[in-house]
């Protein structure tokens, strides 16, 4: 990806990134680091882009790919943080596969995170949320952070008060907002 960004700066992607709102959110406030969403949804992808390009983001880029296909695009140990936000929790067993914490979707993201690389994950979905937490200690992924009430936790800031639309959706309905963040301890 330096040759994108032209730099190498640390690489930090959002996963099912939807329109954005992490990617250039994070982007704006961090601009010594490169933000990449990731989704399948074109049309999202372009309003993220949109944006990014109005707030003239030179350090943010989107990437319309199937999830499967991550490992298509980096190369083993790049991306210094993932952000998995508000994905759909796909909670039905047979749509088990499908969830963005997967073991199938979780070993890609590991093989592509550095050492102490992290994942960061917000949901508004309980069952989702305690899932992916079996998954993470599955992996001996260290806890940092975990919450089932982000904004009334010490960990609050840790979201830099960016709001996904789901995520406004479900907190302005009374939801409650899950949040994780693990640390990957692969040797290099």
């Amino acid at each position: 990806m330096s040759d994108y960004f032209l730099n190498s700066n640390p690489i930090v992607l959002e996963i099912g990134c939807g329109r954005g709102e992490y990617t250039n959110g994070l982007g704006k406030l961090f601009p010594s680091k490169n933000f990449i969403g990731v989704d399948i949804k074109g049309d999202r992808l372009a309003a993220g882009g949109q944006q990014a390009e109005a707030m003239q983001l030179t350090n943010v880029a989107f990437l319309r790919i199937q999830i499967q296909f991550i490992e298509d695009f980096f190369l083993p140990n790049e991306i210094d943080e993932i952000w998995i936000t508000f994905p759909d929790p796909r909670m039905k067993d047979r749509d088990e596969k499908k969830r963005l914490t997967f073991p199938f979707y979780l070993e890609k993201y590991l093989r592509l995170l550095k050492p102490d690389g992290i994942i960061h994950l917000k949901t508004d979905s309980s069952e989702f949320f305690e899932y992916s937490l079996a998954q993470f200690q599955a992996y001996q992924l260290r806890s940092l952070a975990e919450t089932k009430d982000l904004y009334t936790s010490i960990w609050n800031e840790d979201h830099f008060g960016i709001k996904t639309r789901f995520e406004k959706i479900w907190f302005d309905k009374g939801y409650t907002i899950n949040y994780a963040r693990v640390e990957n301890k692969k040797e290099a």
